[in-house]
C-alpha cells in the first residue's frame, strides 16, 4: 500500500436522504452529489484536499458508499488507496468519534457541503493552530464575512468580543480531543431539550452568552473544562470560507461565487 504524507482527514458526507432540500434540488438522492457548476459537491471537496500538500490519506463517513466507488473521478482515488470510505454513524458527532476511534489523532475534518473549499484555506488553518490546542476549529468574523460575501445569510454566534461564522474546518490533535466529540455528541442528543442543555453546559455560561458578555475565550475554556481537553479557535481571514451548501439560497450563491471566479 502506498504511504501518504500528511495530516489524515476526515470528510463528512453523511445525509438526511432524498428528501433533503438540497438533494431534492439538484436532482440527486444524496446531498453529497448535488452538483455545483457541474461538478458534485464532494468531488469539489476532495479535489481542494488534493491540492492540499499538508494533507494525507482522505477518509470519506458516507452510508451510500456504493455512490463514491460509482464516481468516475472518486473510483480511481479509492483504486489506489488515497481515498477510503468509513461508515457514517448517523451524526457528524458520531462520526468523528468513530474516526478518532478507528484513526487516532491527529485528525483533520471537514465536510462534503464545503464546496467552496480552497486549498489556501486549508493550508492557513493547519499552519495557524495554536501551541497547546487539543482540538481547534476555523471561524471567521462576520466582517471578514460580510466583505467578501455581502449577500449571503449565515448563522453568527455572538460573544462580547465579536460575532463569528464556522468555516467546516476541525482539527483534533490529540487523544484528549476525543473528549470534545463526546461533549459534541452529548449537546446533540439534548438539542431539542432546553432545560437538559443548560444543565450540560451550565446556566451562569449560557445567561452570559445571551446577555452578549461571554467572550470567545471564555466560551472555550467553559468547553475545555467539560470536555477534559484545551479548545481553541484559528480565526479565518477568508470570509468565503464561511460559506457552505445547506439550503437552496446557499446553492445558488456557491454557483453565482464559482462563475465569477
Amino acid at each position: 500500500m502506498v504511504d501518504f504524507s500528511g495530516v489524515t482527514t476526515l470528510v463528512l458526507a453523511g445525509s438526511r436522504g432524498p428528501e433533503d432540500p438540497v438533494a431534492k434540488l439538484g436532482g440527486v438522492s444524496h446531498k453529497a452529489f448535488v452538483p455545483v457548476a457541474g461538478v458534485p459537491m464532494l468531488v469539489r471537496v476532495v479535489r481542494a484536499l488534493l491540492a492540499s500538500p499538508s494533507i494525507g490519506t482522505i477518509h470519506i463517513a458516507i452510508e451510500r458508499p456504493d455512490l463514491v466507488r460509482g464516481d468516475g473521478e472518486l473510483s480511481p482515488l479509492l483504486a489506489s488507496g488515497r481515498l477510503r470510505l468509513l461508515p457514517a454513524e448517523g451524526s457528524p458527532s458520531r462520526s468523528v468519534s468513530a474516526a478518532l476511534d478507528a484513526l487516532g489523532t491527529p485528525l483533520f475534518v471537514t465536510t462534503a457541503d464545503h464546496a467552496l473549499l480552497r486549498p489556501e484555506w486549508v493550508e492557513h488553518f493547519l499552519a495557524n493552530l495554536p501551541a497547546g490546542a487539543d482540538v481547534c476549529a476555523a471561524l471567521a468574523r462576520d466582517q471578514a464575512v460580510m466583505a467578501a460575501v455581502p449577500e449571503t445569510q449565515r448563522t453568527y454566534l455572538r460573544f462580547a468580543d465579536g460575532a463569528f461564522s464556522g468555516c467546516n474546518m476541525f482539527a483534533f490533535r490529540t487523544p484528549q480531543s476525543a473528549g470534545i466529540a463526546q461533549l459534541w455528541r452529548q449537546v446533540e442528543a439534548q438539542r431539542k431539550n432546553p432545560l437538559r442543555m443548560i444543565r450540560l453546559l451550565g446556566p451562569w455560561s449560557i445567561l452570559r452568552f445571551l446577555l452578549g458578555r461571554l467572550t470567545i475565550g471564555a466560551a472555550l475554556d467553559r468547553l475545555g473544562t467539560l470536555a477534559g481537553a484545551r479548545a481553541a479557535i484559528v480565526e479565518m481571514p477568508f470570509g468565503m470560507a464561511a460559506v457552505d451548501v445547506d439550503k437552496a439560497a446557499d446553492l445558488e450563491l456557491a454557483e453565482r461565487l464559482l462563475a465569477q471566479a
